[in-house]
C-alpha cells in the first residue's frame, strides 16, 4: 500500500470460531525502512473487514526479531484465509522516544505479546516541546 507494506499470510488458515488467532507471515523482524530500524503498527485492510475478518492492531517494537504474525478473528466462522492473502498493512514508525534512558536492558528479541519492563516513564525535554 501507499502508506505501508502489505505482508501476505504464509499458510492457509481456517478460523473455526470467534477467538483471535495468530496467522504467520514468514517475515522476521526487525522492521527496517530506508536503512533504519523502526517499530511498526500492523493494522487491517479495509477489504479484510468487508469479508467478515477483523484484524487486531499489533505493535512491533524496533528490537523485535521474531516472526511477524497477524492477529485475526471473525464473527462469522468458519472463514478460510488462503496463503498469500494480504489482509493487513505494516506501517513503519520512527522511535518517538529517542534520548530517553531505559530502566532495564532487556530486549524483545523473539518474544512477543508481552512487556520487557515493569515500569516505563516518559519525559519530554521542554526545550523541544511543540508550539
Amino acid at each position: 500500500g501507499s502508506l505501508g507494506l502489505d505482508p501476505a499470510t504464509s499458510i492457509d488458515c481456517i478460523l473455526m470460531d470467534c477467538k483471535p488467532q495468530r496467522i504467520p507471515t514468514g517475515i522476521k523482524g526487525p522492521v527496517t525502512a530506508g536503512g533504519q530500524t523502526m517499530g511498526a503498527l500492523l493494522i487491517g485492510h479495509s477489504s479484510a473487514s468487508m469479508s467478515g475478518l477483523t484484524i487486531l492492531v499489533g505493535r512491533i517494537d524496533a528490537d523485535y526479531t521474531g516472526e511477524i504474525q497477524i492477529t485475526a478473528q471473525t464473527l462469522f466462522p468458519p472463514l478460510f484465509i488462503p496463503a498469500g492473502s494480504q489482509i493487513a498493512q505494516l506501517i513503519p514508525l520512527p522511535q518517538l522516544t529517542r534520548g530517553t534512558v531505559p530502566l532495564g536492558k532487556q530486549r524483545h528479541g523473539e518474544g512477543s505479546f508481552g512487556s520487557t519492563g515493569t515500569m516505563a516513564l516518559l519525559t519530554v525535554d521542554l526545550k523541544h516541546r511543540p508550539k
